[in-house]
């Protein structure tokens, strides 16, 4: 830790409130003034297995997690496997001290419960030896004790919370506020009086270190959310009053935050059998004239391959949300991967007509998923959120007034009944829903109930009022017709004043890093680390998927001399996207993959471009180099 920066970690198991007790702790440090970022890591069981959360905080904006940590909160796992010897799964009750000490960094503070924590199993580990080596200071506290003492165990967070407080000589006004606002009664005062007495408690050790947390303020109201609440509070401001699902992680939070709010709106939310079910759900409201929505990750996702074919074919314009994880398969449930990006793309059957947007950020998420609702019921298709766990459960502040937006609830080009009487029609009298040649691709739909009305829609290729058709000529105009809207659109998004791609770094720049989704920001901070160190690096962050946005990034790789694509996953795909569609630029690309279920820091970055420079490995583990093509 630094003067500027905290990077605190509480770790135990899954069903420890470790989850719930890293974002108040957040919550408190914004309260004080400081901007947060949120890493969370946790295995896919309810009850036990290691997890932990990261907390870094500094006065100045925090886009991603640290390199390592500088404080340790370790409360064990409550719920571990009982020991045995031999056992397969090892002494998960000390894991989650043990299995946090190689990212610890230099310095740092080790608090750990004696109170489920064996010192004697600890004392095996030889951490003694390694807290002399690496400076460390650890604190043994018996925090489930001191919980029982004033309340319950299950208060032994608080505890925690309490030492933290008082180690980093922090005021502890803001947790108390915080534990008032949360609870009542014999709980609350409890809570409080377990947190003071933690605080107190610490006075005993003679121990001594440098470190503390920065002083900081905000200059507007800040509020504290993750990506699923972005893409949820996007999507009904974008006017969306239906969403179908079915619960699979980390897809889950946008469906449950979704299904808690549209009530108040007077929108519906159906949970259903499957995907496939969910998918055809929203189909059918989307079609009935509803701003719909579903979603999934990747293996319930792959479900809705046919829903998403028929709503290409039939022009039907819905929003569906993938939160990428680990496979191929189950893979890793609740680790962050960048794998689905071909998957996405190309799902499905024929000629893919949708649109993909890979938001970087809360704030990128709000807007591109009000975004995709615009586009998808504008140019009515698909169109699809791509994300994953990062973007999923990672908190940061936002400036509240940042969501100062007018709703949206148009639905697109939708006739009115006296302009049904008007618009184009067959010779035999029949509403044209597919006419062969609008100007912009769309033809204009109406919702079922209206008199005059065209409401036919085939899964089959159709003629101009949507009987099935099967003329070689009919099947070439409406194809090119359907595929040509993806033009429009890109020509509508390069025409915007504000571009969805983010560059970052000098315009000059002798070598550049290109990357999409949520690996933007932690590419970002480790640009501005290579400049100071002397590099000359720029990047650009890439969020528009399908559409291409290939103006921009030709400009981007044309002034640079080489450039490394980052990226969460094994084979490139978001190289291999940009080469299959510049083509000309596939030998100045080189490739820097992590999949190992955790996301990149920024020192890794750093690292991995300065070996690329020499064509070398770099040393950081599970982090891989590729060269560029003909290398």
């Amino acid at each position: 830790m630094t003067n500027d920066t905290l990077m605190w970690r509480i770790a135990g198991g899954s069903g420890d409130g470790i989850d719930s007790t890293s974002q108040n702790f957040a919550k408190a440090l914004m309260r004080a003034g400081l901007d947060v970022f949120t890493h969370r890591h946790y295995p896919s069981r309810i009850r036990g297995g290691h997890t932990y959360v990261e907390v870094r905080a500094s006065d100045e904006p925090v886009q991603s997690r640290g390199d390592g940590f500088n404080f340790l909160l370790a409360l064990g796992d409550s719920f571990a496997r009982n020991e045995q010897d031999g056992a397969y799964y090892g002494n998960e009750e000390l894991k989650p001290l043990t299995e946090n000490l190689d990212d610890l960094n230099e310095g740092g503070i080790i608090v750990y419960d004696t109170g489920q924590i064996d010192e004697e199993a600890v004392a095996e580990t030889g951490l003694e030896e390694r807290a002399e080596a690496n400076d460390w200071h650890v604190y043994p506290m018996n925090l489930r004790e001191l919980a029982r003492e004033h309340g319950r165990d299950v208060m032994r967070n608080t505890a925690g919370v309490g030492a933290t407080a008082a180690l980093l000589d922090m005021d502890p006004t803001h947790f108390e506020n915080l534990i008032r606002e949360a609870m009542s009664g014999e709980v609350m005062e409890a809570n409080i009086e377990i947190l003071e007495a933690a605080y107190d408690r610490v006075a005993e050790f003679d121990e001594s270190h440098d470190l503390r947390v920065p002083e900081g303020s905000h200059d507007s109201e800040q509020a504290m959310m993750t990506g699923s609440n972005a893409i949820a509070y996007g999507a009904l401001d974008a006017g969306c009053r239906f969403i179908s699902g079915y619960p699979m992680t980390p897809w889950t939070d946008v469906f449950t935050i979704m299904s808690q709010n549209l009530p108040e709106f007077g929108g519906i939310s159906e949970q259903v059998e499957d995907e496939i079910a969910a998918a055809a759900l929203a189909l059918g409201a989307s079609h009935a004239g509803v701003k719909a929505m579903s979603g999934s990750s990747g293996g319930g996702f792959a479900l809705m391959s046919e829903p998403l074919g028929l709503a290409e074919m039939t022009e039907t314009p819905v929003v569906l949300v993938e939160a990428m994880r680990a496979g191929p398969s189950t893979g890793l449930p609740t680790k962050p991967e960048q794998s689905d990006l071909e998957h996405v793309l190309y799902t499905s059957q024929g000629d893919s007509n949708r649109v993909v947007f890979a938001p970087a950020n809360v704030r990128e998420a709000y807007e591109q998923t009000r975004l995709a609702f615009e586009i998808a019921y504008d140019y009515q298709l698909p169109a699809i959120v791509l994300y994953d766990q990062k973007i999923q459960g990672e908190v940061r502040n936002v400036s509240v007034d940042f969501f100062d937006r007018d709703p949206d609830p148009s639905i697109g080009k939708t006739l009115t009944e006296d302009e049904i009487r008007e618009a184009a029609h067959h010779k035999s009298g029949k509403f044209q829903r597919f006419g062969h040649d609008p100007e912009d691709g769309v033809n204009p739909r109406t919702i079922p109930g209206q008199k005059d009305g065209r409401f036919l829609a085939t899964g089959n290729e159709s003629e101009p009022t949507g009987h099935i058709s099967e003329d070689p000529d009919n099947r070439t105009a409406q194809a090119s017709r359907r595929l040509g809207k993806l033009d429009t659109i890109r020509d509508n998004l390069d025409g915007r004043d504000e571009s969805n791609q983010t560059a970052h770094g000098p315009a000059a720049a002798e070598y550049g890093i290109l990357a999409w989704g949520s690996q933007q920001d932690t590419v970002f901070e480790a640009v501005d680390r290579l400049n100071d160190a002397g590099h000359s690096v720029k990047a650009l962050g890439v969020s528009d998927l399908m559409p291409y946005p290939e103006q921009e990034v030709t400009e981007f790789l044309e002034s640079v001399d080489e450039c490394l694509v980052v990226e969460m996953n094994a084979t490139g795909q978001f190289r291999g996207l940009t080469q299959k569609e510049l083509g000309r630029f596939g030998e100045m690309l080189s490739s820097l993959l992590k999949f190992d279920g955790e996301p990149f820091e920024p020192g890794e970055i750093v690292e991995g471009f300065e070996a690329s420079i020499d064509g070398d490995q770099p040393t950081a583990q599970n982090v891989k180099y590729q060269p560029a093509a003909g290398d």
